[in-house]
This record gives structure tokens, sequence and C-alpha cells, in this order.
């Protein structure tokens, strides 16, 4: 259903007497069914449809910023950057991730700047990426380890490089892997663990993502014990019939019960530097990608929402940023956003509404601090705490952009770009995007700015915000396409006072 035929259903359009009632329904349907049908017809024109080649051209001046604000390129040539980090003296790192959807493998390392932006080696990893972040606590990095291969893990590292796993065996195998870390302000080190498969059913989309050939008995794990109402799903290709939190291939029952784990799917967990004390902070989220702490000490985190794909396809499901309810379940796989995900705004067109997995809900999943648009792959972000920086409270939430038609239909790029949000009111406005009448990444609109932001972090004085930009991705039927060598540090700075 398209968005002007949501807005005729909600308009009042079927508050009609009864003796107009079966005309104006079959009038409605037919309506309903030729705007679908425009709708499927339509090309799918999202961001990942551009000719992208290196080299890449960079120029700073091609990024709007609002009045006041300048930006420039830090460091170039990098391979699948994902995070910024700083030391005890504000020296600037980079993680070079090491994975890339797509199947694309390649070292992940991390970096430090050096000065005209040279990068020094500090460290490395091996096939076990991608290296999806970093942070600086106490005089080592922490770094997660997204583990496509061998599992998540959470790494210490030495400023000399020497490395450490202090959390191990996290169910990374899939469609999403172990990200963040963040450092809270009691001393924990905070990381997210993102989920197996799209809606919590392993299927042909999985097997087209590459993992479930690797890991076939990988599947969900909730973060408590859940009885399943036994819906399963048939994949007509594959001659399959699989149910919820099993692995592909396995059938579930109405009733059956499912063991929770703290290391599980769509969670964010804590622990303590030195690797103790591992703990389930909250889950029933499906990305949570990044995280942040506002300057009043909440935890604040990232999710990208539900694709139109697989045995269970959700259609425009927006990005969330949530105020993390400590204990609390945040609604994967059975809501979108604090919505039940039966509601007829989530059917795919030509295809039946989503039914609920669960028997019984933990309990009433929270509302998100704010809706992000649909496929913009919300991800890394960080909160102003300087008043020579601007914006004090507000999040910076960098948006990776839409990865079509993998994910669904895009008729728009979604996107690309760093926006402001403010998590009091979810009102959210743009803040670094490229110029030009159209959105989208620079390979797509022209000019030499932005690619893909995956991370957005100030410095430890507040006074610089750093964009990591992963680089070209363009996207086809088969899926990503990254480029490598087209990763990008941008840092965004402010003359004037308070604002």
């Amino acid at each position: 259903m398209n968005t002007l035929s949501k807005g005729l259903m909600g308009s009042g359009f079927l508050l009609l007497s009864r003796r107009h009632l079966l005309p104006s329904l079959l009038a409605l349907t037919a309506f309903l069914t030729v705007s679908s049908g425009c709708y499927l017809m339509r090309p799918n024109k999202g961001g990942g449809q551009a000719k992208a080649s290196p080299p890449r051209v960079i120029n700073a001046t091609d990024v709007a910023l609002p009045t006041g604000y300048r930006i420039e390129a830090m460091a170039e040539g990098l391979t699948f950057p994902t995070g910024v980090a700083f030391d005890s003296q504000g020296a600037v790192y980079v993680v070079e991730s090491g994975y890339s959807y797509g199947e694309k493998w390649t070292t992940p390392r991390l970096l430090r700047i050096g000065a005209n932006g040279q990068l020094v080696e500090v460290a490395s990893g091996g096939r076990n990426g991608p290296w999806t972040g970093a942070a600086f606590f106490e005089g080592a990095f922490y770094i997660a380890e997204g583990g496509a291969m061998e599992g998540g893990r959470i790494l210490r590292v030495t400023p000399g490089g020497q490395t450490q796993a202090i959390v191990d065996g996290l169910p990374s195998f899939g469609d999403h892997h172990t990200d963040g870390p963040v450092v809270g302000p009691d001393g924990w080190i905070y990381f997210g663990q993102g989920t197996a498969s799209n809606s919590g059913v392993v299927g042909p989309d999985n097997l087209k993502f590459g993992w479930l050939k690797r890991a076939p008995s990988f599947h969900d794990i909730p973060g408590e014990d859940v009885t399943l109402v036994g819906q399963n799903f048939a994949s007509v290709q594959r001659g399959k019939i699989t149910g919820a939190f099993v692995p592909d291939g396995e059938a579930t029952s109405h009733g059956q019960v499912v063991k929770g784990q703290v290391k599980c799917s769509g969670g964010i967990l804590r622990v303590r530097p030195d690797g103790s004390n591992l703990e389930l902070v909250a889950w029933g989220f499906r990305n949570p990608f990044g995280l942040a702490f506002s300057p009043e000490g909440a935890l604040y985190a990232t999710d990208n929402g539900y694709d139109e794909r697989g045995s269970r396809p959700v259609w425009g499901s927006p990005d969330f940023l949530w105020k993390v309810e400590r204990g609390l379940w945040h609604g994967w796989p059975d809501f979108v956003g604090g919505l039940p995900i039966t509601e007829e705004q989530f059917k795919p067109p030509t295809k039946p509404n989503p039914k609920f997995l669960l028997a019984k809900h933990p309990n009433k999943p929270p509302q998100p601090a704010a809706r992000l648009p649909v496929h913009s792959s919300a991800n890394g972000l960080d909160f102003s705490r300087s008043p020579d920086f601007g914006h004090v409270g507000q999040a910076f939430v960098a948006l990776f952009g839409d990865q079509t038609p993998v994910v669904g239909k895009s008729l728009h790029p979604a996107g690309f770009k760093v926006v402001r949000v403010d998590p009091q009111t979810g009102v959210i406005e743009d803040f670094a995007v490229n110029k030009g009448r159209k959105n989208g990444p620079a390979s797509k609109v022209g000019g030499g700015g932005l690619e893909r932001p995956v991370a957005a972090r100030f410095s430890p004085d507040g006074k610089a915000l750093y964009i990591v930009d992963f680089g070209m991705m363009p996207h086809d039927k088969a899926g990503a396409k990254p480029k490598e060598g087209t990763g990008v540090i941008w840092k965004v700075t402010r003359e004037g006072g308070e604002k």
C-alpha cells in the first residue's frame, strides 16, 4: 500500500452511509489494487543504484552544513572504516572493518591518524571481521569484533598492539554482528549484538547473504525464555519448513519454549573492562549498531528496522533511536517501534500481514525516542556536549544509506548523510548532506562529498565532530559491491560562540 492509499484510509474515506458502502468499498479495492500495482511496477531508485568506481573524488565543498560550520577530509584511502576513537592525549584512531556485505574480506585494522592524514597501523586481526567500532578507556582500546567466521568478541588492544579477547562466543554469524562499543559513566563497556535474521526466521535471504552456507545451524537466540505460537514458513525454492528461533529447516509447534541466554540476538550487553560480570542490559532490538550516552547519562541506541525480504518480510519499517530501558524487551520480532507488526501498514504489497511469533510478550514494548527514514540505516551516533560546537544534548546520527534492492524497494535514496536528532521531541534535521537538488551518495548525485556515513563521534573536548565514511558501496540484484580504498574520515568544526 502506498502513502496515498494509507492517507485515504486514515482520512474518513470509509465513513459513508450504508447505501453507498459496498460500491465505495469496491471502488477503494480497485484503487488500492491499481496503486499497489503501480508501486510494484516502478523501478528501484535507491542510493545503491549508482555507478561507483575508484578512484574516489574528495571535495569538502560539496557537503552542505549549517551556517558557521566547516568540514574537511582528515584521512582518505581507507578500506571499509567503521569507527573512530581517541586516546588520552586526544590522538585520533580509526577502525577498518576487514569485512563488508557482499562477502568481501580484507584485514581488520586499528590505525592511528598522524600528521597530514598519515596512517600508522597499531593492531590487526584475522578473518573474523567486521570490526565495527572502538572506544578508549584507562590505557587501552576496546574493539567490537563482528565475528562472521568465528563468533563475536570484544577485544582489548593496548597502544602497543597486544590483543586479548575479554568476551567471546557472541552470536554473530548471521545478518548482523557485534557492534559498538562505548564506555559508560559507570566504567563498564557497553556493546550491541545484532540478530541472525531479518525478523526471527532463517530463510532464503540468509542463504543469499552467504552466511547460511558457513553456519547452517545458526539462528536467533532470545534474551529470556519465550513461548512460540508455532508459526512455520515454507521456502518453496528450497523445500524447507522453518519456524522462529530455530535452525533452517526445523519446524516449531504451538507452546514450544525456547530458552533465553545472556549472549542473545538483538541485545545490548555490558561487561567490566577486565572481562568479568557480563550482563544483558536490554533486548528486543534488531541491530543496535550505534550506542552513546547522553550528557545526563542515559543510554541511547540506533536500531536498523526490518527489511522487506526473507520468509517473513515487513514493509515500511523505519529505523529508530531508542532511549534504552534497562531490563526491558524492546519489541523485536513482533513489534515495530512500539507498534504491533500485525498492523496493516507493515503488510508487504501482494503478501500477507506478518503475524506474531511469540504466544506471550515479555512486556509492553516502549516507544522509541525518534523514528528515522525507512532503509536509511541509522548507525553510529554521539551527543554534543560542548557549547563551542552547539546543540548540546542533541544526537548526531550517521545514516549509512539504503541497500536496495536486497532489503526491499526504494523509490528515492534514503540516508547518506548525518542528521541531528532532539531526543526529547524526536525532531530530525539534516546536518551534513551532499549539495544538490536530490539526496544520495556522491557517486550517484555527483561531486566529491559523502558516500556512506557509518559513524559520528565527538572529540574528547567536544569541539569537533568526526564522521566515518565507509566509502563507495553500490548494489545490484546480487547484493553489495563495496569498493576498497574509498573510505574517508571527515572532521566538522564550528566558528562562533554558544548556540
